[in-house]
C-alpha cells in the first residue's frame, strides 16, 4: 500500500491518531452507516441530511474533537448543506433500534480484525460463549426542554443495558431504554433475545429474577449472577461444603431449589464467598447463584469468574473519562441515547486500537502501563490537524479492507507507536486525611505564611 508523505509522517508523529481514523474508516464507511439506518429506521427517513453525516458529526463531539455539537455543525455546514434546526431535529428522533444497530454492527465489525490480529484473549470458560451484561444509567440533563423548566428534579434521559464480549474486550450488544425510571429487569424479553444456547452471561443481583434465571435455564444456556435477597423463590437442598480459597476469601458451594409461578423447579449451585474484607456496602458474604454443571467449572472457578465483572466497569469508566459519552444539553431521551451509542463504538474503536496495541508490544505491557485517557487525548488533540492535511480521498482505501488486509497495517502503525509517551504515572497509596479547621473564624489563609511555619518547625525540630 502506497502512502502520501504527509500521511506517513502522521504515521511517524501520531500512529494512534491514524490507526483510530483507519479502523472507523473500515468498521463504518458511510455506505454501510446509510444503509443501516434504511434497514433498523421506521419513522425517520432521508430527505436530505445523510445519516452518516450525523454519526460522523456526533463522533466528533463524544471523542472531544469538538467541544458541542454546534461547534461541529459550524465546521461542518458548508459539506452538510442543513440548517442547525434540521440537524438537530435529527438527532432528536434517531430511533432506539438504529443506535442499537451503530453498536451491535460495529462489534461484529471488529471482532475479526481483532481474530486477524491475534488479540483474542483466552476464554473465560472453555467451551462456552462469555457474555458480560450490566447496566448504565444516563447522568441528568439541562434543563432546556419546556416540560423540564418546571421541575428541580434532575431529568433522566434514558439508559442502556450494554453487553461486553470480555474475549476482544467489544461491546457486541446493547439495549437502549428511553424511561430512566424503569427497572432493568423490565427489559428481560430484549436479554433473553440475545440468549443462545451454550452462553455463559455474568451478571449483578439487579438482574437476578425468576424469569431471566428461567429464561435463560430455558434457552439451553448458563448464568452466573450474583443473588438477590428478595427475587427469587427458594431453599437449601443439602449440606454445605468447603470448597478452599481464592485471594478474596474461603469458597463454600451449597444446592438451592427454585420455583417459579408455573410450578417448575430449577436445582442451582449456590457459591458463597466469606470474604477477607468486606465490601464497600459493608457485605461480609458474597452468594452467587449458576447452573453450571460442576464437572466444567468448580466452585472456586465460579465465583472468580464472577469477579470478571470488572471488565464492564472498566468499559464504563473508560467511556465517562475518556468520552463525551453523556450529553447534558441534549435533553430528549432518544438524542441523549443516540449520542451514548455513538460512544460506544468510539470505545470499540479504541479497544481495537489497544488490541493492535498487544499484538505488537505484548499484553501485559498494554493492559498494565498504557493509559486509555492518554490515547483518547492524543487522538483528540491530532486528529483535527489530521482530517486537514489528509484528503478523504486516501482514507477511502481502508474501507473496502477485509480484516486479513487491515490487520498488517494495523500492525506496522502499532509498532511506531512509542509507548513512553502513553503510560500510566501510578499513584502511592493515599494517606490519610487529616482533621481540618472548620475555617468559621478564619475564612481565608495565606498558603505563603503556612509554608513558611512549616520551615520554621522543621528547622527548630533539626536543631
Amino acid at each position: 500500500m502506497i502512502l502520501s508523505d504527509i500521511f506517513q509522517r502522521f504515521v511517524q508523529d501520531s500512529p494512534v491518531t491514524v490507526m483510530t481514523q483507519a479502523i472507523l474508516e473500515n468498521a463504518l464507511p458511510p455506505a454501510t452507516v446509510d444503509e443501516l439506518f434504511e434497514n433498523h429506521a421506521d419513522l425517520q427517513y432521508t430527505r436530505k441530511l445523510l445519516f452518516s453525516d450525523v454519526v460522523d458529526l456526533m463522533s466528533v463531539v463524544v471523542c472531544n474533537i469538538r467541544p458541542s455539537i454546534n461547534s461541529a455543525f459550524k465546521k461542518m455546514a458548508p459539506t452538510l448543506g442543513v440548517t442547525r434546526k434540521a440537524v438537530y431535529d435529527k438527532i432528536d428522533r434517531v430511533e432506539t433500534g438504529t443506535s442499537a444497530a451503530l453498536v451491535r454492527h460495529t462489534g461484529a465489525a471488529l471482532t475479526p480484525v481483532i481474530d486477524e490480529l491475534g488479540a483474542r484473549t483466552e476464554p473465560l470458560l472453555v467451551g462456552y460463549r462469555t457474555r458480560i451484561l450490566d447496566g448504565n444509567h444516563l447522568a441528568g440533563t439541562e434543563h432546556r426542554l419546556e416540560v423540564l423548566r418546571t421541575t428541580g428534579s434532575a431529568p433522566l434521559p434514558g439508559q442502556s443495558l450494554v453487553v461486553l464480549d470480555p474475549e476482544v474486550r467489544l461491546v457486541v450488544d446493547i439495549i437502549p431504554c428511553e424511561d430512566g425510571h424503569a427497572q432493568e429487569r423490565s427489559l428481560t424479553d430484549a436479554i433473553l433475545a440475545l440468549v443462545q444456547p451454550r452462553d455463559l452471561w455474568i451478571k449483578d443481583r439487579n438482574f437476578c429474577t425468576t424469569q431471566l434465571l428461567y429464561g435463560i435455564a430455558g434457552r439451553d444456556a448458563f448464568f452466573i449472577i450474583r443473588q438477590h435477597a428478595r427475587n427469587l423463590h427458594w431453599e437449601f437442598v443439602g449440606k454445605r461444603r468447603d470448597r478452599g480459597r481464592i485471594e478474596t476469601g474461603r469458597v463454600f458451594e451449597q444446592t438451592i431449589r427454585t420455583t417459579n409461578d408455573a410450578g417448575e423447579i430449577l436445582f442451582l449451585r449456590r457459591i458463597t464467598v466469606v470474604l477477607d474484607k468486606p465490601t464497600r456496602d459493608g457485605d461480609s458474604e458474597i452468594h452467587v447463584l449458576t447452573n453450571l454443571p460442576r464437572k466444567d467449572a468448580s466452585a472456586r472457578l465460579i465465583a472468580d469468574l464472577y469477579r470478571k465483572r470488572w471488565t464492564i466497569e472498566t468499559a464504563f469508566q473508560e467511556l465517562e473519562a475518556t468520552l463525551q459519552s453523556e450529553i447534558n444539553t441534549l435533553g430528549y431521551p432518544k438524542a441523549a441515547l443516540f449520542a451514548f451509542c455513538v460512544a460506544v463504538v468510539a470505545y470499540n474503536i479504541m479497544s481495537t486500537v489497544k488490541a493492535a496495541l498487544r499484538s505488537v508490544h505484548g499484553a501485559t505491557v498494554v493492559d498494565n502501563e498504557i493509559s486509555a485517557f492518554d490515547l483518547a487525548e492524543e487522538v483528540a488533540a491530532t486528529n483535527r490537524g489530521m482530517m486537514i492535511a489528509i484528503p478523504e480521498d486516501e482514507w477511502v482505501v481502508f474501507q473496502g479492507m477485509s480484516p486479513r488486509e487491515l490487520s498488517p497495517l494495523l500492525k506496522q502503525f502499532a509498532a511506531a507507536v512509542r509507548l513512553s509517551e502513553f503510560r500510566k504515572q501510578p499513584r502511592g497509596p493515599k494517606k490519610p486525611r487529616p482533621k481540618r479547621t472548620s475555617g468559621a473564624k478564619a475564612r481565608h489563609v495565606s498558603t505563603a505564611r503556612l509554608l513558611m511555619q512549616r520551615r520554621t518547625r522543621v528547622t527548630t525540630n533539626r536543631n
